[in-house]
């Protein structure tokens, strides 16, 4: 029976494994450059998206003239031109029955508008109640009255329209701002990362194989018959 060296020869010799390649950040493609640009980008539509939120907030606000508001009951004249529309709108605590009048203009000037438009300004909510266009500018005296406590207030033409257009258009915007933000920084990292594995293997030493340094293989082991 034999007993031999299950290695009778040694193995390849190959020493430590290199440390890979240390890449510099400036080699790897895309750049740097492209997070900055990311960051840029979405400063810059997110600006938009607020500011066309707050135009078409601000806008709408505005369109009533709430410093000159009036109590139910009472009267207050304002200034009407020829072939302007303006609203007559109304603050109260519930459904309660409306009623306005402008003596000097004739029965078709003021119209009820099929569509409901509420705001609110403050700590009140204003709704639209009634529109007048008058034929002839002038001073008109306008008189309003409710069942309820209410506060009346006269102010332009509700622009619908431009108002939903608005907060759509900020809405799309801060997506878009989001989108392309976070499209832009996901690309480039994984770009960043392939384009750096492609370098280190590049760069990356040849393996050594061979025998070990110093004498070489001794006879097997043990006994042999």
């Amino acid at each position: 029976m034999a007993i031999q060296n299950p290695y009778p020869w040694r193995p390849p010799y190959g020493g430590p494994p290199a440390p890979p390649p240390r890449i510099p950040a400036k080699e790897l493609r895309p750049r740097r450059v492209w997070y900055v640009v990311a960051a840029l980008l979405g400063v810059v539509l997110s600006g938009a998206g607020i500011a066309f939120l707050v135009t078409g907030v601000t806008d709408a606000i505005h369109s009533i003239d709430t410093t000159r508001s009036f109590p139910s009951g009472e009267s207050r004249t304002f200034r009407f031109a020829e072939g302007e529309t303006k609203a007559i709108y109304v603050s109260q605590s519930g459904r309660g029955h409306v009623e306005c009048r402008i003596p000097e203009m004739p029965s078709g000037a003021m119209t009820q508008p099929r569509s409901t438009f509420r705001i609110t300004v403050g700590s009140r909510v204003w709704e639209r109640v009634f529109e007048v266009k008058s034929g002839r500018s002038g001073d008109y005296s306008l008189t309003c009255t409710s069942q309820l406590p209410a506060e009346f207030a006269l102010g332009d033409r509700p622009r619908v329209g431009a108002t939903v257009g608005s907060i759509f258009a900020g809405i799309g915007c801060l997506f878009a701002a989001l989108a392309s933000s976070v499209t832009i920084v996901v690309v480039t990292a994984v770009r960043r990362g392939r384009h750096r594995r492609r370098l280190a293997a590049a760069w990356a030493p040849a393996p050594q194989w061979g025998p070990p340094p110093g004498p070489g293989p001794g006879p097997p082991f043990g006994p042999v018959h």
